[in-house]
């Protein structure tokens, strides 16, 4: 089994400039959500092997569940979300 690396999806340096921002505490909540899905389409994309903007949400869908697949047959560390 080849271990992936964990996908930073949110830096310490933009969490803290999310902190910074004149925002409520919901706002900074949806912001981080949003960059890091944003990281997440990127990732997805790529492995669909189309851009960001060509997404559909099936291949959304799918790809969440290959990655349950590959996290249930050959554990944790191999899937791409560590959860």
């Amino acid at each position: 089994m080849i271990e992936q690396p964990t996908p930073q999806f949110l830096t310490s340096e933009e969490s803290a400039d999310v902190d910074k921002a004149l925002l409520t505490l919901p706002e900074k909540f949806l912001t981080r959500l949003t960059i890091s899905s944003l990281r997440l389409l990127k990732i997805i994309a790529e492995d669909r092997g189309v851009s960001v903007e060509d997404l559909t949400h099936q291949q959304v869908i799918d790809w969440f569940e290959k990655d349950s697949k590959i996290r249930r047959e050959q554990g944790i560390d191999a899937a791409v979300l560590k959860w």
